[in-house]
């Protein structure tokens, strides 16, 4: 191996491009380094294409180290990486969708890509570099491919725009898109933002595209220098038929003469069935192309086809009718379910469905049905992140649950998969912009989405029930957000139409899945994958316009529903007083060891949460647990004022005077000038005694914290 080394500058920083040095044994491999984070990126496929698949086996791996941030695992008792972390998995899903479009989904070899993070510096987020290491090592591969692509991130900073922001300066901006482009197309897309507008979100993906055509030539560089030649597979196996030797091959031109005649018979059918129930579900959609499928097995068994060249003739079905729906739309505007092109199926929205929780919100979109449910806890139960770039407490959390049911179907329940993180993150991300500050509601929130039925972007419909159960909740948001899925079709021509409210059928080949989400005021996140090489420009801009008034449509189903967040928590739902005491008496609600608070939630039943500050969270869901702990705190973390007058009990008697125990824990000492004025005292064993309770006042409290307490001037 010969080591190449390639530098560029990207967003006015060094970007360096290693191949030949590392991983020989991969078809291809190479770091990128980015500032100080380095990633390292292989590429595998298998000799032999996998028998009895029907899909294209892509596998993308995004593996976080702790040693690339010069840490270890928190855990006491597991100290090495285990199974990825969600923002793992959601990395690894965007390097995914921006790389699989641009195969060809005929291969049936086994492809993985894999990116290590090798070092991360806290600034470059490894996301971009990752994606720039998936794309060069594909292009330089002999893995056949349609690239390369670039990561490109944008953000706005004071009406500036910013590539590819710092995280430092990514807390400062309005919107955070990330996106996988060609020279002229976006790929893929997952963006943040904080209400932006339209404009404000094109304009940004025009900004980002300008500086990724310099970033695709200077792959292209590396490939025309290192690049191998791009391996040429057999996609289409000839297998024998059952009627025929095994010696003969099967005939091409017959088979594609059988192909032309049931794609005759199949049109027939779809005119006089699919298309002419408009109204019909995905149930039936499915049935009538399950029965066109049967009908022509039928005519290929009656012409004595066999097995595998049936298998063979039939390849053309699913294509066919992804032509045949796309034609339908490009030509005559006609959709499945007889809707207009940017009509959005029937919407419902209701609240307050369940008797128990904290909050609840049931959105239904045709088919598409999501079960929202709030719960509010302690600040104490949020989620504690231990990850390679993450760390610290999130406070809401968003989990998206897809049983198979949802989709009429029987299969195991595993655990969490990689879309059910993504979706449930999509949706955590929608509503962010909207939540109330921890210092105006401090609660710890949680939405769990139920997917209940899924037919076209259960994503979004989880978006607007998560809004529907927040305001049930009584959480005060500051506005209802809601989402959409966009959609096209399109052919080769370049002739597109873009779709409102995509589902079942019309999310295949030459479409797009466009998610929007926001309020009435802007955007909030976006999500976009293509089964194409990419879309324009001109092509998002219409796609966030036409999403606009479906957003304002959906929002205004919700506000029917439920107009403004409930005044009143749940009477379930647990309430939290917040003290704020000096820091210096934490230690004395904590106790050594942490004896005195232990105590304390022990005999209320409250939750204790202190932060450095000296703010305290006490959370009850009895009102007596909530009494007794406050004043047993206050008690604790009373201080004594000057000029005040308490009542305190006599602890240490000394020949200058006595020391009085005013609170728990906080003593001052009485001089025996103080005691009284009526005579000298010369003993104070004669006017005091070890737990006598006396009232004091507090004449002077030094800069040690010293008590001066008077008897006489009481």
């Amino acid at each position: 191996m010969q080591e190449k080394i390639f530098k560029t500058e990207y967003a006015g920083r060094k970007l360096t491009v290693k191949t030949g040095h590392l991983a020989a044994q991969a078809n291809s491999s190479c770091t990128v380094q980015y500032g100080d984070t380095v990633i390292l990126a292989t590429t595998v496929m298998s000799k032999d294409a996998r028998d009895g698949v029907s899909f294209f086996p892509l596998m993308v791996e995004y593996e976080e180290k702790m040693y690339a941030a010069g840490r270890i695992k928190g855990s006491r008792f597991i100290k090495r990486e285990a199974r990825p972390t969600d923002e793992a998995i959601l990395v690894a899903r965007m390097i995914d969708r921006g790389l699989r479009p641009l195969f060809n989904e005929a291969i049936r070899c086994d492809i993985q890509v894999i990116l290590t993070v090798l070092s991360i510096d806290g600034e470059n987020d490894p996301d971009v570099p990752a994606i720039i290491a998936a794309s060069i090592a594909l292009h330089i591969s002999d893995i056949p491919w349609n690239g390369p692509l670039v990561g490109v991130r944008v953000g706005q900073i004071n009406g500036e725009w910013v590539l590819n922001p710092t995280n430092a300066a990514r807390e400062k901006s309005t919107l955070d898109i990330a996106f996988s482009a060609s020279a002229d197309k976006v790929i893929m897309v997952e963006a943040a933002a904080n209400e932006v507008d339209e404009k404000t979100a094109y304009e940004a993906f025009a900004f980002g595209l300008k500086h990724a055509k310099p970033m695709i030539k200077f792959i292209e560089d590396i490939r025309k220098e290192v690049g191998k030649e791009k391996m040429k597979l057999e996609l289409t196996e000839v297998e024998c038929p059952e009627n025929l030797d095994d010696n003969q091959k099967v005939n091409a031109e017959e088979i594609a003469k059988l192909q032309e005649e049931c794609k005759a018979k199949a049109i027939e059918k779809l005119n006089e069935f699919l298309f002419n129930i408009p109204k019909g579900s995905k149930r039936a959609r499915k049935d009538t192309l399950h029965q066109v499928y049967d009908m022509l097995e039928e005519y290929l068994l009656e012409k004595q086809v066999g097995k595998e060249r049936r298998k063979k003739v039939m390849e053309f079905f699913e294509p066919f009718i992804d032509e045949q729906i796309t034609t339908a739309i490009l030509e005559r505007d006609q959709r499945v379910d007889g809707r207009k092109l940017n009509q959005i199926r029937p919407l419902e929205a209701n609240v307050g469905l369940l008797p128990r929780t904290h909050g609840t919100g049931l959105f239904d979109r045709g088919e598409t049905q999501v079960l929202s449910v709030v719960t509010l806890g302690a600040p104490g139960d949020e989620q504690t992140l231990d990850g390679m770039e993450t760390s610290g407490k999130k406070r809401y959390m968003h989990h998206y649950n897809f049983p198979p049911y949802s989709v009429g179907e029987a299969s195991p329940m595993r655990g969490t998969g990689r879309r059910e993180i993504g979706h449930g993150a999509l949706a955590e991300k929608a509503l962010v912009p909207v939540l109330p500050d921890k210092d105006k509601f401090p609660y710890t929130i949680r939405v769990v989405s139920e997917v209940l039925g899924s037919n076209g972007s259960s994503s979004m419909a989880s978006t607007c029930g998560s809004t529907l159960a927040l305001m049930d909740a009584g959480v005060p948001i500051t506005k209802p957000v809601a989402g959409i899925a966009m959609g096209m079709a399109s052919n080769e021509k370049g002739d597109y139409k873009i779709l409102t409210d995509i589902q079942d059928l019309e999310d295949g080949k030459g479409g797009m899945d466009f998610k929007i989400a926001g309020t009435c005021d802007g955007i909030t996140a976006i999500q976009m994958d293509t089964k194409t090489l990419g879309i324009s420009l001109e092509i998002i801009e219409k796609t966030l316009a036409q999403g606009k008034d479906a957003r304002l449509e959906i929002l205004d189903v919700i506000t029917k529903a439920i107009p403004a967040p409930r005044a009143e928590l749940s009477q379930y739902a647990p309430r939290i007083e917040i003290l704020h005491i000096n820091p210096e008496k934490i230690r004395d609600v904590i106790g050594p060891g942490g004896k005195m608070i232990n105590k304390i939630i022990d005999e209320t039943g409250v939750n204790i949460d202190i932060e450095q500050d000296g703010s305290v969270f006490i959370t009850a869901t009895e009102p007596a647990g909530m009494k007794k702990a406050v004043e047993w705190i206050q008690s604790l973390t009373k201080e004594a004022v000057v000029g005040d007058t308490y009542e305190g009990t006599v602890v240490k008697i000394m020949d200058f005077g006595a020391f009085v125990e005013i609170f728990p824990g906080t003593d001052g000492m009485v001089h025996v000038s103080e005691i009284t004025d009526k005579e000298r005292v010369s003993d104070v064993n004669k006017y005091l005694k070890v737990g006598q309770v006396i009232k004091v006042k507090v004449m002077k409290i030094d800069d040690q914290g010293r008590i001066n307490l008077s008897m006489k001037k009481v």
